[in-house]
């Protein structure tokens, strides 16, 4: 009871307390003065009563009092006649008060500027920085990359802008980066100090506000930037923010501009809008085409996604260009062992044009710059490579018969029809698709079309719940050549039918969450069957969260195209080299060159050492660019899973009859 008693009364004076609070300023003051008085009297009293040098009189004693008072409260405590008394009280408030007001409006116009910069309102001034607009789950690839590429550089900063709480954005991004601090740059390790962990040597700024504002993009300086990025959002609208994002971009940036302006949108459809609006010089990726060209390519190649993933992240070997020193009047074939510790791929002529793998006898110009696969930019020095190329080791590749493939598709969304296209397109002669999707007649007619558009491929669509495992169980999974698992969502398959040649209406959008979920389930139902059939199902996957992939039950070294994270890679390889966008398009159009991982037999002999130089000629005799290889033994041994790129072409490899050569080759 007496606990309760204590409660309640700390409530009530807490309560009255409240009220008193919220009585306004006068009350207040008028409190918090009978409040000082009522402690400062009694003590000043009290030590002039017990100072011993105190007057006897008790007038000469309230005098000292009220003189100890004064000393106190800073009013003075003059002693004189009143009027002289009264007049040095108010003085003493006047100044009182007029210096309250000062440190108030001091400290009011301090508080207003730190809530300001709190609020991510102020100005960057930054020069060759680089400017990220939007914010997504990409933005953590995003950043990390940037922060990995300007590891061997000083002073590098990144500007964050989104409709977002800057210190939300601040507290997000150090968390999001809290590994990257133990992993590796290429030009140098640890925090530099004033810099949090995981950035290096970059500073990491954020600003608030909308990014479809001209007026608000200048808080991040684009103008003096050298490059912006421009991030989808997520949600059904996420591509129309970017393209009015572009469009607020066109009014700030000033043209001509040595920016470079790179931007991603998800539906092909909203493409060349986009592009329109980029304006000249900017560069847009259709994320749907190229994640479903990768999940083609990686399906009916087993291992593709490693390659991508070790070309595009800023850890291993990227595209680079270099100066055709030495190289001026030879042909491309003379060059391809012209770089002993780079692979050489492709030519940027001095018009702009791309030409990955062009023919052996095209003559290199003296203004065109060679594309090839490098360390770093500093790492392309030509040093020959001829003295290592074992002429007796150089085979020529045994006829191979291509058998008509059964392919499976599990899942229907946005991107299954360019899907099907290009399973058309890269399938052999007589290759079947069975599709196994939720959804009515909309998605059944969509791949119809899609596949008589084309011919080649004979395509079956089935209705079905692919996280069931009774529907997946009378599939016979293991006879299939390749399976491909895309996300799907219980809306999806609602939308009408496009007309012939044309691509289908888009399905509801999917939520990366929700179809990461129905994806991880089937997986789970697939190993099922794998264990039970004593096999290793062929399975390439689509996943929108990196953070999924880890808990996907597949076995070490399968193959994901993690949508969100490939993009967010292909988008700050741009924003370091703008050339790049070119080299990406032409390696990721339907016609052309691609890469394909090829049986090393074809190459080379088995079961005897040979310089990497050896493959790179017999490739060459082929109208092909070597550029690395798988060995089948270290498939399953992180973190490579046996995929090495760019090797020296020094270096001595024995290869086995189940280890493959990385090409760039012609389909």
């Amino acid at each position: 009871m007496a606990q309760q008693h204590t409660t309640s009364l700390r409530l009530r004076l807490r309560y009255r307390f409240d009220n008193l609070v919220a009585g306004g300023t006068a009350a207040l003051v008028g409190w918090l003065a009978v409040a000082c008085l009522t402690v400062v009297v009694p003590a000043s009293a009290v030590l002039v009563w017990a100072d011993r040098a105190a007057p006897t009189t008790l007038s000469g004693r309230l005098t000292a009092v009220w003189v100890s008072v004064g000393q106190t409260l800073k009013v003075g405590g003059a002693v004189g006649p009143p009027l002289y008394v009264l007049a040095s009280v108010t003085l003493a408030l006047v100044a009182l008060l007029f210096v309250s007001t000062l440190v108030s409006l001091i400290t009011t116009g301090i508080n207003q500027r730190i809530m300001s910069l709190r609020r991510g309102h102020s100005t960057v001034l930054e020069a060759g920085h680089t400017v990220v607009l939007g914010w997504s789950e990409q933005i953590f690839p995003v950043v990390t990359e940037l922060v990995a590429a300007n590891a061997n550089q000083r002073r590098r900063a990144i500007a964050v802008l989104a409709p977002k709480d800057k210190v939300d954005m601040e507290d997000e991004i150090a968390t999001g980066l809290g590994g990257t601090a133990a992993r590796p740059g290429r030009g140098g390790t640890g925090a530099r100090p004033g810099t949090r962990a995981g950035t290096g040597t970059t500073r990491i700024i954020c600003r608030s506000g909308p990014t479809t504002d001209p007026t608000v993009l200048a808080r991040v300086s684009p103008q003096t930037s050298k490059a912006v990025l421009v991030l989808p959002p997520d949600g059904d609208t996420g591509d129309a923010h970017v393209v009015k994002t572009l469009l607020a971009l066109d009014a700030a940036l000033p043209r001509p501009r040595d920016t470079v302006v790179v931007a991603a949108v998800r539906d092909a459809r909203n493409h060349l809008t986009a592009r329109l609006a980029a304006g000249p010089g900017g560069h847009v990726l259709c994320a749907d085409e190229i994640i479903a060209r990768l999940l083609v390519q990686t399906a009916l190649q087993p291992g593709l996604s490693l390659v991508y993933q070790e070309l595009l992240d800023f850890d291993g070997d990227e595209f680079y260009t270099a100066t055709a020193d030495g190289l001026a009047g030879r042909t491309f074939g003379e060059a391809l062992l012209a770089f002993t510790t780079s692979s050489v791929v492709g030519l940027l002529h001095a018009d702009g044009r791309v030409a990955l793998n062009p023919d052996t006898g095209t003559e290199i110009g003296a203004d065109d710059r060679i594309i090839l696969v490098s360390e770093d930019d500093d790492t392309a020095v030509p040093e020959p490579a001829d003295p290592w190329v074992d002429e007796d080791a150089i085979v020529t590749a045994r006829p191979r018969s291509r058998c008509a493939e059964r392919l499976l598709l599990l899942g229907w969304n946005r991107r299954a029809p360019l899907v099907v296209e290009q399973l058309d397109e890269f399938a052999g002669p007589g290759a079947t698709l069975d599709v196994v999707a939720l959804g009515d007649g909309a998605a059944r007619r969509s791949a119809a079309e899609v596949a008589a558009a084309r011919g080649r491929l004979e395509v079956a669509f089935h209705s079905g719940d692919i996280t069931d495992p009774d529907v997946l169980a009378k599939l016979d999974v293991p006879s299939y050549d390749s399976v491909i698992v895309i996300g799907e969502t219980d809306r999806e398959g609602t939308a009408p039918a496009a007309p012939p040649g044309a691509h289908p209406p888009a399905p509801a959008a999917e939520d990366g969450s929700g179809t990461d979920d129905r994806t991880l389930v089937t997986l789970l139902h697939l190993r099922a069957i794998g264990e039970a059939a004593g096999c290793e199902l062929p399975l390439t996957t689509e996943m929108s969260d990196d953070g999924n992939r880890l808990l996907a039950p597949a076995r070490a070294g399968a193959d994901f195209i993690v949508s969100g994270r490939l993009i967010s890679l292909l988008m700050t390889q741009i924003s370091e080299s703008g050339h790049l966008a070119d080299v990406f398009a032409e390696l990721f159009r339907a016609e052309g060159s691609e890469f394909y991982l090829r049986p090393a037999a074809d190459y080379v002999r088995t079961g005897r050492e040979v310089a990497f130089a050896t493959v790179v000629e017999s490739a060459r005799r082929r109208r092909e660019c070597a550029v690395g290889y798988r060995l089948h033994a270290q498939t399953a041994t992180a973190p490579a899973y046996g995929v090495r790129l760019n090797p020296d072409k020094r270096q001595r490899v024995r290869f086995g009859e189940h280890d493959w050569v990385v090409v760039l080759a012609e389909n």
